[in-house]
């Protein structure tokens, strides 16, 4: 990382409020300007943290999975991935817009360019790699590129090697590290790696890569405004989507009917007086 590019500061930022608690869970990124203002402040200032964007895939897997439920408790900043938890959130009152990790690149690594702050990506193909590099540099030219990395099958975050990667990935000078592995996957690696080494950024970023590169298709805007994006990912993967989709289907059915009948909001007071 370039020592001339960052203002040194005497402490660190905090974390920013939380706007709004789904089924316990912070949301405190407001819109996407506003994630990326701070992600720059922070780097100036050399603090690094985990950037992860909570879904309804997400909220399934976080009421059985404790270590994943550990990695999200230490996150520094947490968005709305998907309009469905967007209108959760506002049905609780938080005024936020959705931010999701594909539509987070693109404009993070404008103003990456900008700033002179170097990048990485980790995950996906060699191939996904060098496609969706080559298109982020023809519209930010000035983008610098510390790296990129696609691991092996069964990369394990918890691992060695996982280890190894954070390691070279700070020692190449990166600031923000985009982490392409699927969920939970690559919110357990971010979460390592910022724990191991500082002063990096490290945003999962799921397909984003891949939407880039042109190896899938993104949803057209109009099905992703209406919150249908699910649909047309679940059309063109349904093997491999459609048990996810149905988990996710199950765990917002029963936040409805919990917060309905009043559950979760008597449980929450009830660990209030624990």
């Amino acid at each position: 990382m370039s020592m001339a590019v960052y203002q040194s500061a005497a402490r660190a930022s905090e974390s920013p409020k939380t706007m709004v608690d789904i089924d316990s869970w912070r949301i405190n990124v407001p819109d996407q300007t506003f994630l990326i203002d701070r992600i720059l402040s922070d780097l100036r200032m050399r603090q690094g943290g985990t950037v992860f964007t909570i879904n309804l895939d997400h909220l399934s897997k976080l009421r059985d999975d404790v270590a994943f439920r550990e990695a999200y408790g230490r996150a520094r900043y947490v968005t709305a991935d998907g309009m469905p938890v967007v209108a959760l959130a506002r049905i609780e009152g938080a005024t936020i817009e959705r931010v999701t990790g594909a539509d987070l690149v693109e404009p993070l690594c404008r103003a990456a360019a900008t700033a002179r702050i170097p990048v990485y990506f980790f995950g996906a193909t060699d191939a996904v790699l060098a496609r969706a590099v080559e298109r982020l540099r023809a519209v930010s030219p000035d983008l610098v590129v510390a790296g990129l990395e696609a691991p092996p099958m069964g990369f394990d975050p918890h691992g060695q090697a996982a280890a190894d990667a954070a390691r070279r990935i700070a020692a190449s000078g990166a600031g923000i590290c985009f982490v392409a592995l699927g969920a939970p996957k690559q919110e357990f690696f971010a979460d390592a790696a910022s724990r191991a080494v500082d002063g990096v950024t490290w945003l999962g970023i799921g397909a984003a890569l891949d939407f880039l590169a042109g190896h899938r298709v993104r949803a057209p805007r109009p099905l992703q405004v209406v919150g249908l994006e699910w649909l047309w990912r679940a059309a063109q993967e349904p093997r491999r989507l459609f048990p996810r989709y149905v988990a996710s289907a199950r765990w917002l059915i029963g936040y409805v009917l919990r917060n309905a009948l009043g559950l979760d909001a008597a449980k929450r007071k009830s660990r209030a007086h624990d």
